[in-house]
């Protein structure tokens, strides 16, 4: 019983000096000098909000649907991390003047990524302050904007 009790003392003096992290006290190091852990730290970040449109120097380029209607679509291809919704709003370059409309759909993309349709449409489409033949008119640029679901 007293062996016991000397023996269970003896460990806890031996454990001692390798109880707090952090702190190492010994009066003899091991035979070999070899590294000895002695505390270990936890490495964290802060994630923020990512999104991407993998096209975003593609045109939109309006077609003739009849006299005074055209119209086009593109597909933006998004990646993000978080869940998002796409609006977008058109504005005029005044080349061609006419009421110009754009719109997204399937404006809702969800990690990591997805596709949704641009389109735009030229009604009333006024063609006389332009020469017949020129190419690749720049009509209107449209904004797309971002908000987190």
């Amino acid at each position: 019983m007293l062996r016991a009790r000397l023996s269970i003392v003896a460990m806890i003096v031996l454990l001692a000096p390798f109880a707090r992290a952090g702190e190492i006290k010994i009066h003899q190091w091991p035979t070999q000098f070899v590294p000895i852990e002695v505390a270990s730290f936890p490495v964290v970040m802060d994630v923020g909000f990512w999104m991407e449109i993998v096209n975003q120097n593609d045109i939109i380029k309006l077609y003739q649907v009849t006299i005074h209607r055209y119209e086009g679509c593109i597909d933006l291809k998004v990646r993000t991390n978080f869940p998002l919704v796409l609006s977008c709003s058109i504005a005029p370059t005044g080349a061609v003047t006419g009421t110009y409309t754009a719109s997204i759909q399937n404006a809702s993309v969800m990690p990591p990524s997805g596709v949704s349709k641009l389109c735009v449409t030229l009604t009333n489409a006024n063609l006389t302050g332009q020469p017949g033949g020129i190419k690749n008119v720049h009509v209107a640029t449209v904004t797309v904007r971002v908000q987190p679901l």
